[in-house]
């Protein structure tokens, strides 16, 4: 079923209403049958978080396929506006949308403030008349409102969300959205859209005429092996996030950064030609990436608990002033027993 069939049903003028398991199915389907670079929930996700995350992804899909594929920015505006609408009325009570009835679980169940699927609303209206954006400042700036929002309702999910956590979270969030537009310059200039700064293609002479004949120069691959970097720098600054998480879903987590930066990889071996083809991970490298996120983790609390277990027979004093001098540090937290 395409996204216009979903919208003749479930849009402005629908007067069908389903049940919370409905809604709850409904929200899984279309989690198990878009594309990806990593599944949004996987094998590993703890079962009793599956049908948050369906819900948030459902949410996340509605409001990027009313920005993408109505084909008419006006009429995209009045549809998200009319979203915006079916997210307040179901904090207010009143879910009326499938989506909108399975995450007003997840909402009550995790306590999650409306301000961060606001803001992703927020993103997808500014797509409608921002088509290009003049420096990186700008684009990170988006970010904040595209990418970075999701980061912050996994934390809630995750019962994590803490200013620090928050702060990892959004340098992840933001440079795996801007890997995905460095992978998707031929996808998005398609759709009329231009992600690359213009000051970056002004400073690296890669003019505007060539990017959209996707003419690949060594101009060109100057100025994304400088995004790739920039990209990187976030992805590492990040990083310190997974060990913070609890439970299985810390591999979740970490599986989306080494994915981001597997992407990066590819543009990297590429050459950093991303005009001729989508940089794309295959199936083996996806589950090489899973097995490296399982021993990174365990590691990661391994040496946790080692330097706990020494910090317990430093004398009281010292270990008082290691607490305080470190007390702005990442720690790593337990799985809960």
């Amino acid at each position: 079923m395409s996204f216009q069939d979903d919208l003749r049903r479930y849009g402005p003028e629908a007067a069908e209403r389903v049940s919370r398991d409905e809604a709850c199915g409904y929200c899984a389907h279309l989690t198990a049958t878009h594309y990806e670079n990593f599944s949004v929930v996987t094998w590993l996700t703890p079962r009793e978080h599956r049908p948050a995350f369906q819900s948030i992804y459902a949410f996340c899909r509605w409001s990027d396929d009313l920005g993408d594929e109505i084909g008419d920015p006006a009429r995209s505006l009045e549809l998200l506006e009319w979203w915006r609408g079916e997210l307040r009325a179901m904090y207010q009570g009143q879910a009326r949308h499938p989506v909108m009835v399975a995450l007003a679980e997840t909402v009550s169940s995790y306590r999650i403030p409306i301000d961060p699927f606001e803001a992703l609303i927020d993103a997808f209206v500014q797509d409608q008349t921002a088509t290009e954006y003049q420096t990186y400042s700008q684009l990170v700036d988006y970010c904040t409102r595209s990418a970075n929002p999701v980061g912050h309702l996994v934390l809630h999910v995750a019962g994590a969300h803490t200013a620090e956590n928050a702060r990892l979270a959004d340098a992840t969030c933001t440079a795996l959205q801007l890997a995905n537009f460095w992978q998707d310059v031929a996808r998005d200039l398609a759709i009329g859209r231009i992600y690359l700064p213009r000051e970056d293609r002004e400073q690296f002479g890669y003019p505007e005429s060539d990017l959209r004949a996707l003419r690949f120069t060594p101009a060109f691959a100057a100025l994304m092996r400088l995004e790739v970097e920039r990209t990187r720098a976030l992805f590492d600054q990040g990083r310190a996030l997974v060990p913070r998480i609890p439970g299985a879903l810390a591999v979740d987590i970490d599986m989306f950064s080494r994915g981001g930066l597997a992407i990066l990889d590819r543009i990297e071996a590429r050459g950093f030609d991303v005009l001729g083809g989508r940089p794309a991970l295959t199936r083996w490298t996806k589950i090489g990436l899973l097995g490296r996120a399982l021993v990174g983790l365990g590691m990661a609390r391994i040496g946790g608990r080692r330097r706990t277990a020494r910090s317990s027979s430093i004398p009281a004093a010292v270990s008082q002033e290691l607490a305080i001098t470190s007390s702005t540090a990442p720690r790593p937290l337990e799985s809960p027993r």
